[in-house]
Parts: structure tokens; sequence; C-alpha cells
């Protein structure tokens, strides 16, 4: 066989199975939103607030590592984002209605990220992430200061409510284009760009990659969806203040989901949501303590022992769990034996 013939096969079985890949997860896509449109209808109203949490943070924790799963760029500026959609849906609802404040939401969000991304893309690592956290702070106060100084006021009461369903088929709207915006820009040049960076920034621009473009433009398009998202759920509290949607803790547990599901991979920030979202309001209000500490329990056990994530998960590694447990179990009877021996000599 010619070397042209191999070179035809890898591109014919490489788009084969890209192409059954992509089939697979349009379908799993559309199996959990058919599944997830349902909840209103036979749910309880703890089931669908309960989904609502879920399908915000599967949103939030997808469009995150978009951008920071692929270029390893840890932003700590969800919050920030959020707050910012949070805000504008309560001062403008009224005025833009329900489609226009969630894209409007969007964009300001997107604006304020790219003067962000432009002042601090330069950076990566600690620096980045504290950058970014500060920046978040920076917000908030500004906010803050202006509702006390300027409007005279502590927070914002939603007068416009939409009803229930609307919220949630919203928010499940989002959240279906997260993963589908992700599904899509994995297979584009965009994508390929962001996860050269990932691997290798500066060689990434040896080979004609404008980096810092297409930095902005994923940390654009993380914002654009926290802003939506912020936007959506402002009404779900009908009143807001700064503390409340500028909370640190929405992005950081944002950044856990990502991190535990699988940075890496596409679903698992969903199956991480899911499973925070479970243990949220099973343990937030009866023990808070139990699930901050459950929380990093589940971050250190990723970290040591599945850094691939949740969604790394496979019979094999129960498997090798299984027989490095005996494997140390062995070692650890073998070593009390000779101590032993020795006593007894």
């Amino acid at each position: 066989m010619s070397t042209l013939d191999k070179t035809w096969n890898e591109r014919l079985t490489g788009w084969l199975l890209d192409k059954t890949l992509l089939g697979r997860d349009v379908l799993v896509l559309f199996a959990l939103a058919g599944w997830a449109m349902a909840v209103p209808h036979w749910g309880s109203e703890f089931a669908v607030s309960m989904a609502l949490t879920c399908l915000m943070y599967v949103a939030l924790a997808t469009s995150w590592t978009l951008f920071c799963g692929t270029t390893r760029y840890l932003s700590l500026a969800t919050a920030a984002f959020f707050g910012i959609g949070a805000y504008f849906s309560a001062i403008f609802i009224e005025d833009l209605g329900w489609a226009g404040v969630i894209a409007a939401g969007a964009g300001v969000a997107a604006l304020v990220a790219l003067v962000m991304g432009a002042a601090v893309l330069h950076l990566r690592g600690t620096y980045f992430a504290v950058l970014t956290f500060g920046m978040t702070e920076l917000i908030r106060h500004a906010i803050t200061y202006w509702e006390k100084q300027v409007t005279g006021t502590v927070g914002r009461v939603l007068t416009v409510v939409p009803e229930r369903d609307t919220i949630y088929l919203t928010v499940l709207l989002l959240a279906v284009l997260a993963v589908a915006t992700s599904i899509v820009i994995r297979r584009t040049r965009f994508g390929l760009a962001l996860a050269g960076i990932g691997a290798d920034e500066q060689r990434a621009q040896t080979l004609g990659v404008n980096t810092r473009l297409v930095k902005i433009g994923g940390f654009m398009l993380t914002a654009a969806f926290a802003g939506a998202v912020g936007a959506a759920m402002s009404v779900r509290w009908t009143y807001i203040d700064p503390s409340t949607v500028f909370n640190p803790f929405i992005g950081f547990q944002t950044v856990l989901i990502a991190l535990i599901g699988g940075v890496a991979t596409l679903w698992g920030p969903l199956i991480a949501a899911i499973v925070f979202s479970l243990l949220a309001e099973t343990l937030r209000l009866q023990a808070p303590q139990l699930y901050l500490m459950t929380l990093g329990l589940l971050l250190i056990l990723s970290v040591l022992y599945l850094p691939g994530g949740l969604a790394s998960l496979r019979w094999a590694t129960f498997r090798g769990w299984r027989d490095d447990t005996r494997a140390w179990w062995a070692d650890l009877r073998r070593g009390k034996a000779a101590r032993d021996k020795e006593a007894l000599s």
C-alpha cells in the first residue's frame, strides 16, 4: 500500500470515527434535553427547583470548560459575568422584555470579558486566577457603591417575573446551547487553536495562531453564557443584591464541578452538575458544613485517584482500584509477617 493510500485511509477512518462520535453526542444531548423538558410536567416544585439549579451549573460549567478546560487558564470571573447579567435583567426587563434581557445580558457580559481579557489574558497560572477573582470583587464593590451612593438602594426588586415554566425552559435552552456549542467548537479550527494554546502556547504562535484573539474570543464566549444564565436566574429570586448575584461561591462551585467532572471531557461537567445539585439540595440546608466538606473531599479524591474526572470512570478504573487495594493489603500483610518473624527471632 502506498503512502498516499495509507494517508487517505487514516483520514477516512478519522472522519468516520468523528462522525460516529458526533452522532452519539447529539443523540445523548437530545435524550437528556427531552428528559429535562418533562420535569415541569410530572415533577414537584422541589424537583423543578433542583433541576433548575442543575441546568444552571450545566451551562456555567460546560461553558467554563469550553475555554478554561482547553487553554488551561483558570478563570475565577464566572460570578462577575453571572452578576452582570442578573443586574442587567433586573434593571431592564420591563423595557426589553424576557428574550431581550437574556440576549443583552450575554452581550454586556461578553463586552466586560473583552475588556478584562485584553487586560489580563497575557498572564497565566496563579496570576491570571488571582486577577480575575480580584476583578470580580472590584465589580461587586463598584455596583454596591453605585447602589448605595447613586440610586440610594440596597438591592433590586423584580416586579416583572415570567412564569416558572418560561424560566425553566430558558435555562434548559441555555444549557443545551452550551453543550451543543462545545460539541461544535471541539471540531473546528477555533477549538483546535484553543487546544493548541493549552498544549503549548508558544508553539501555537509559531504555527500561525493569533493566540491573543483566540483567547479573548474564547473568554468572551464563556462570559456570554454566564451573563445569559445570570439574566435568566435573577428572576428566580425576585429580589437581588450584589452579595447574592456576585457571590464568589457561584464561581468556585462552577470550577469545582468542572474539575471533578473532567475539564477535558464533554459530558464530565454535566455529570458533576447533577451530582452536585443532588448533594446541594440534600445537605446544604440541613448540614451546610457537611456539604462543603463533601465538596473538598470529592475534589481531593478526584485529583489523587481520578485526574480525568467522573467522566473518565470505566469498569477498568474500578478493576484497577481493586487490584491496587489487594496489592496494598498484601504488602501490608507481608510487612506484618516480617516484623513478627523478627520479633520471634
